[in-house]
């Protein structure tokens, strides 16, 4: 499990192109400090498994599932990586609980530029709209971020000079792709009121 509290901004140092999978390699020097195979690393929001260990890199095989779902497809030697290892346990959660199972991907549509922060307006798929609501959490590229507007096909997150630096977020451009991930706790709920709303019909009045 993860924060969304990104650690380290990576870099993609190779990306070998397989039959029906993808194997990265990546430089991140905070978060390879201790890390072994079968460690887990969030790589933009992709929760992704340590196959292999160098100098201040790792590589992670990337299957043809997470490629559909994800924009990892679009990474090519020399990209920029939001990277963050798991929370440890008894750690603070300092953002919101993030499974690293992206749900779908947006795109960038703009960005209102201020000067001490900016508005970036993101599409949202049809399939995801119903959990994203005003002032919800919602992760993008890896990143913990309040909704600031929830629209029918699109919501805005507002960015701080931290995370602008700090982050992919900071670089993306109109038409940029990126992760999603919504609140997986929206999703629990659902599922169970669904299931309650399943029931036996009412016995007619007489």
């Amino acid at each position: 499990m993860f924060t969304g509290i990104v650690e380290e901004l990576g870099e993609v140092t190779a990306v070998e192109k397989l039959d029906d999978a993808s194997r990265f390699r990546l430089r991140g020097p905070v978060v390879t400090e201790g890390a072994k195979h079968g460690d887990s690393i969030a790589v933009n929001g992709v929760c992704l498994t340590v196959v292999d260990l160098g100098e201040h890199e790792f590589t992670a095989d990337v299957m043809a599932e997470t490629l559909n779902r994800s924009s990892l497809g679009a990474l090519a030697a020399g990209s920029r990586v939001n990277l963050e290892r798991p929370m440890a346990l008894g750690g603070r959660l300092g953002g919101h609980i993030v499974q690293g199972h992206v749900d779908g991907t947006g795109r960038v549509i703009d960005r209102e530029v201020s000067e001490n922060w900016e508005i970036v307006r993101i599409s949202l798929p049809a399939h995801l709209t119903r959990y994203v609501v005003e002032k919800g959490s919602i992760t993008v590229d890896g990143v913990s971020l309040t909704v600031v507007e929830a629209g029918p096909d699109y919501f805005t997150i507002s960015l701080i000079p931290t995370t602008l630096a700090l982050t992919t977020l900071g670089h993306k451009q109109a038409g940029d792709p990126v992760n999603l991930e919504v609140d997986v706790i929206a999703k629990y709920v659902e599922r169970l009121l669904g299931d309650r709303a399943v029931q036996e019909p009412e016995e007619p009045v007489k």
